[in-house]
């Protein structure tokens, strides 16, 4: 499959069709609610931080180019969210084939409404119409072409990419409604004053410290660049970006869903980390702002996590992030968060080597003899595995690459093993 060919989406379903089946299962069989498990798939993926470097699991993806990535993970991040708020189950194939046409006719008439700029012809040249298939994979190509940017660092990448997300999030609303011109109306209203919101965020968060550095005022050019927002709206936002905003001005609904409140703050982690340190005044802000959100320390904490896992897991694309002295500042930092999260937890990770025969057997040979490299490889994926039975774990993404075996054993709490063996 090639993205940039034609019949590109139609392959992608078929290799996908397992996991996509598995994912109308899964808030049923986890009792978990749909935006967090829409979280856990998007996060790693890089998407919520307009990043196209989380792994794809396809063959042949590795000679794809920036722009047939983020296609794919557009598609999969609309499709992963429209499953996971399926209600009916899908038993077998003629019932997911179903949903997947549902799911593309969604997607056409969304960006049909919700973004006429990007509305296609529905006949060819010649007068054939184009099928479903055909609709959607021009539309995607047309959203990628449209706002995003392949060109630059980090933070152009951001600003001009994680708009990507709010096509989601919006889209995971509409497919519940019947779209007529009052409903297309009001999310086109809304899609513009989320994008706003994001400007609100960036400006609050970058006047954190009462000082703006030149890294955060080029945030506001590359997020302006990237939005259709009125010429009215723009002087607007370079006025708030110049004089700041408090936290409480923001108006950002209190309703609003978990997975958006979500990326609001980590946006607004993400802006502070743009002068590569985060002062206390800062920290401080981003206690203030994550209470306004409604979120408590602890979802702070975890966003923190997740953040600091993404950029450690995916270090050697990110390079002009940080520079060397910030990556060890930043995996101590990750490390020190994850050890706190695996002390809180330490009856249940003893309960788990307790169930592991294998985790057992190797810590027995351990205290003997030296395990070979694969037994090392096996006991590192185990750890990682019991990790992932931890509640915080189960919504964020551990970074599997960066968790060798040594940084695992600085997490685990002191004498875990002993106590596991006794």
């Amino acid at each position: 499959m090639e993205p940039r060919e034609k019949g590109w989406l139609q392959a992608y379903l078929e290799f996908r069709k397992e996991l996509l089946q598995d994912l109308t299962m899964e808030t049923k069989r986890k009792a978990s609610h749909p935006e967090y498990s829409l979280y856990r798939i998007i996060q790693p993926t890089g998407l919520m931080y307009g990043q196209i470097i989380g792994e794809i699991d396809f063959p042949g993806s590795d000679h794809w180019d920036e722009k047939d990535r983020m296609k794919i993970l557009l598609a999969e991040s609309l499709v992963c969210s429209s499953l996971l708020f399926h209600d009916e189950p899908v038993t077998s194939e003629e019932d997911l084939s179903r949903v997947f046409m549902k799911t593309l006719e969604s997607v056409s008439n969304f960006y049909n409404n919700i973004f006429p700029e990007l509305s296609i012809p529905t006949k060819t040249l010649f007068g054939r119409k184009k099928t479903l298939m055909e609709l959607v994979e021009k539309i995607l190509e047309k959203r990628i072409e449209h706002t995003s940017t392949f060109e630059g660092n980090f933070w152009e990448y951001f600003f001009h990419n994680a708009l990507l997300f709010l096509d989601v999030f919006i889209f995971g609303q509409w497919i519940h409604t019947n779209a007529d011109k009052v409903v297309a109306d009001f999310f086109r209203y809304e899609r513009d004053e989320l994008r706003f919101s994001v400007v609100k965020v960036i400006a609050s968060a970058a006047h954190a410290n009462k000082e703006i550095a030149f890294e955060e005022k080029r945030l506001l050019e590359f997020f302006l660049q990237s939005t259709d927002l009125s010429h009215e709206r723009k002087k607007e936002a370079a006025k708030i970006f110049e004089e700041g905003i408090a936290v409480e001005d923001i108006n950002l609904p209190s309703e609003n869903s978990w997975i958006l409140r979500k990326f609001f703050l980590e946006i607004a982690i993400l802006t502070l980390w743009v002068d590569k340190k985060v002062e206390q005044s800062e920290l401080d802000y981003l206690k203030s702002f994550c209470h306004y959100l409604s979120f408590s320390d602890e979802d702070l904490e975890n966003s923190m996590i997740a953040i600091e896992g993404f950029v450690l897991e995916h270090w050697e694309q990110l390079e002009h992030l940080q520079n060397k002295q910030d990556f060890h500042q930043v995996s101590e930092q990750f490390i020190k968060r994850v050890a706190r999260v695996a002390e809180k937890n330490k009856s249940r990770l003893l309960k788990e080597i307790h169930e592991r025969e294998d985790v057992l057997n190797l810590l027995r040979k351990a205290r003997a003899n030296e395990l070979t490299l694969e037994e090392k490889e096996h006991m590192r994926m185990q750890l990682i595995q019991m990790m992932k039975t931890l509640p915080t774990f189960v919504i964020i993404s551990l970074p599997q690459k960066f968790l060798t075996l040594p940084i695992l054993l600085k997490i685990l709490p002191r004498n875990l093993f002993a106590e596991g063996l006794s």
